[in-house]
C-alpha cells in the first residue's frame, strides 16, 4: 500500500486504540476524520471498510473497499476485502468480480482461488468450481507448511474433485453405453479420460540411440498389428518347458543381464550390476545366433524362426529368456531406438509380478504376448516369492514401411563402416 504520512499514521493509531478499548463510536469518528483528510489513501478507505463490515454497514463497506482497490490496483488483499463485503451483502456477481480482480493481480493467490471455488460451488457452476478447486489443491500441494486454512482447503478441494470426477465418469459411461467399440479405442480413450480427470502423465520417447521421427509414441502397441501372436502363444508350453530345463540344469549361458564396466559410477543399475536377481539366457544377441542355446531349446528356436523379426547385422534380432528373482525390481529406464518393438511372451508369472510402460501398469499373463515401445519409460517388479520368466524378442516397429526398414538397414551399415557416428546403439 501507499506510504503513510505521519498525520494519517497518527489517526489510524488513534482508531486502533479506540477499537482496543471497545469504543466503536470513537473509532468511527476518527476514521471519518482520516478519510476526510486523506480521501485518496487506500489504507484510510480500507480501514473504514473493515469497521463498516464489522458493523454490518455493508453499503459503506462495499464503497470503502471499492475505493481502496481502485486507489491501489496492485493489491489483491483489497479485492478480497471487497469480495467479503459483497458476499455478506448477498451480491454474488460483485463477489465474483472482486475475486477475479484479485486473480488478475496474482493467479496463484491461494485465498482468492479458494473463495472463488466456494462461490462457484454454491452457485452450482460445478465445472468452473472444479477448475478453481484444482488450483487450490495444486497450490496447497506445493506448500511445505500448511496452516489450518490451507490444510482445510486442500482436504475440501480433493474431496470435491473426487466426487466431481466420479460423477463425470458415471455420466460419461451412461453417454457411451451402447456405443460399438474395440480394445484399441477403449485403451486410448480411457487414457484420454485419465489425463483429463486424474492428471495422468503422458510419456514421450527417450531414445539413447537412433530416433525415428513421426512414429506414434504409444506405450503398448495394438495387438492387431501383430497377427502372428497367436502362433507364438500356441507354443508357450513347449517354450516354458525349455526355459525351466535351462534353469534346472544351471546352464552357464544364464548370466546377469546388467554387467557394467569396472569403475562405472554409482547409478540406478548398481543394485543389479552382475547380479542374478535379473538374469538372461540369449538365443539371439545383436543379430548373432547362439547355436548351443538354440540346440538346447529347439522348440523356442523354431518359434523365433517363425516370427517376422528384424535383421540388422550387429544389432538385431535379439531374443532371450528374462529371469527375475523374487523381490527384484528393474528400475525405470528407456531403450535405444524407437525403430523396434519389444515383445514379451510371459512363461512363468507368479502373483505379484507387474510391468509398467509410461502411465499404464499391467500384470503379465502366462501365454499372452504383448508388444511395447521400450523408448518410453518402463520398469518391472517381482513382488512374489517365486521366479518370473519371460521370452523377450525384438521386431521392427510395426508403423515402419518395408521401404523404411530397408533404408534403416543401409543406414546402420554405413554407420558401422565408420563414415558417420550416429547415436545408434
Amino acid at each position: 500500500m501507499a506510504t503513510l504520512s505521519p498525520d494519517l499514521e497518527r489517526l489510524l493509531a488513534e482508531a486502533r486504540g479506540a477499537r482496543a478499548r471497545g469504543q466503536a463510536d470513537e473509532e468511527r469518528r476518527v476514521l471519518e476524520r482520516a478519510v476526510a483528510a486523506f480521501p485518496d489513501h487506500p489504507q484510510a478507505q480500507n480501514t473504514r471498510g473493515l469497521r463498516a463490515l464489522a458493523d454490518g454497514d455493508l453499503p459503506l463497506a462495499v464503497s470503502s473497499f471499492a475505493r481502496a482497490a481502485a486507489l491501489d490496483p496492485g493489491e489483491p488483499a483489497l479485492c478480497l476485502n471487497l469480495a467479503a463485503a459483497h458476499r455478506q451483502a448477498g451480491d454474488q456477481d460483485g463477489e465474483a468480480a472482486a475475486l477475479r480482480a484479485a486473480l488478475d493481480i496474482d493467479r496463484r493467490h491461494f485465498l482468492a482461488q479458494l473463495r472463488l471455488a466456494e462461490l462457484r460451488q454454491r452457485q452450482g457452476s460445478l465445472s468452473e468450481a472444479a477448475q478453481h478447486w484444482a488450483a487450490v489443491v495444486q497450490l496447497a500441494g506445493g506448500m511445505d507448511e500448511r496452516p489450518p486454512l490451507v490444510a482445510d482447503g486442500l482436504a475440501r478441494g480433493q474431496r470435491f474433485l473426487d466426487e466431481h470426477n466420479a460423477a463425470f465418469a458415471r455420466e460419461l459411461e451412461c453417454e457411451l453405453s451402447g456405443d460399438p467399440t474395440d480394445a484399441l479405442t477403449e485403451r486410448r480413450f480411457g487414457a484420454c479420460v485419465d489425463v483429463m480427470l486424474r492428471g495422468r502423465r503422458v510419456y514421450r520417447n527417450e531414445c539413447h540411440g537412433l530416433y525415428y521421427p513421426f512414429l506414434p509414441a504409444d506405450e503398448y502397441f495394438d495387438r492387431d498389428l501383430f497377427p502372428w501372436f497367436e502362433g507364438l502363444e500356441a507354443r508357450t508350453p513347449a517354450i516354458r518347458g525349455e526355459a525351466l530345463a535351462l534353469l534346472a540344469n544351471g546352464s552357464d549361458a544364464i548370466r546377469p543381464y546388467v554387467r557394467q564396466d569396472k569403475g562405472t559410477p554409482q547409478n540406478k543399475w548398481s543394485a543389479l550390476d552382475h547380479s542374478h536377481d535379473w538374469s538372461a539366457c540369449f538365443l539371439w544377441e545383436y543379430g548373432i545366433r547362439n547355436d548351443p542355446v538354440c540346440a538346447l531349446c529347439p522348440e523356442t528356436a523354431a518359434a523365433l524362426e517363425a516370427v517376422p523379426r528384424s535383421h540388422v547385422p550387429g544389432k538385431a534380432p535379439s531374443a532371450f529368456f528374462s529371469i527375475l528373482q523374487p523381490g527384484a525390481h528393474i528400475p525405470p529406464h528407456t531403450g535405444v531406438t524407437n525403430t523396434r518393438a519389444i515383445i514379451h511372451l510371459p512363461l512363468v508369472v507368479p502373483d505379484g509380478c507387474t510391468f509398467r510402460v509410461g502411465g499404464e501398469t499391467r500384470p503379465w499373463v502366462e501365454g499372452h504376448a504383448f508388444a511395447f515401445d521400450d523408448t518410453i519409460e518402463h520398469e518391472a517388479w517381482n513382488r512374489s516369492d517365486q521366479v518370473r520368466i519371460l521370452l523377450i524378442l525384438d521386431v521392427w516397429n510395426p508403423h515402419l514401411s518395408e521401404a523404411e526398414q530397408e533404408r534403416l538397414i543401409k543406414l546402420f551399415a554405413v554407420a558401422d563402416r565408420g563414415l558417420v557416428a550416429p547415436r545408434a546403439g
